[in-house]
């Protein structure tokens, strides 16, 4: 199964490359891969796997908590503008903290308009539908078909929405 995940994802970032939003999520509930998957693709492209939540955890800390709200999209921004493509992040609890009053897909969006992302959900991909978290979760989010190429820890791929560039 891993060997098909793994062709999954090099699959969707060749055809992300004519999106507009270059974002490939690898969709999966916690404790099923994700982070091994990514370091596999990220050999393959000689890149790192950025721990957002430790990057983003030091460019925040010295800010007050609107400053943090504020300056979150173009921190995470700053994080990876020198990474090499395909940006790989996986940890993104971060960017669901309630505190920080952000759309974690819109910012994962945001910085895939101009370089192809490669990102851990910790979640599931039903039909069309993108969730984080379970229900009654303070973190919980659903999305109906999100302009994201879906690669699901299954093997399963999905094709964005048709926003090509």
């Amino acid at each position: 199964m891993t060997g098909s995940v793994f062709q999954a994802i090099l699959d969707a970032l060749r055809s992300a490359d004519d999106l507009y939003h270059r974002l490939v999520l690898l969709v999966g509930r916690e404790g099923t891969g994700k982070t091994s998957i990514l370091r596999a693709v990220a050999a393959e492209f000689g890149a790192d796997v950025v721990n957002a939540n430790l990057e983003l955890s030091k460019e925040l800390l010295e800010l007050t908590a609107r400053q943090r709200i504020l300056n979150l999209p173009k921190v995470l921004d700053r994080v990876i503008e020198h990474r090499t493509s395909p940006v790989i992040l996986d940890n993104l609890e971060i960017l669901f903290d309630k505190s920080l009053g952000q759309d974690p897909l819109r910012l994962l969006q945001g910085v895939s308009r101009n370089r192809t992302v490669l990102a851990s959900w910790s979640g599931t991909f039903t039909g069309d539908r993108l969730v984080y978290a379970e229900p009654g979760h303070p973190e919980y989010r659903v999305y109906d078909s999100p302009d994201a190429q879906i690669v699901h820890m299954t093997g399963k791929a999905s094709a964005a929405p048709a926003h090509t560039i």
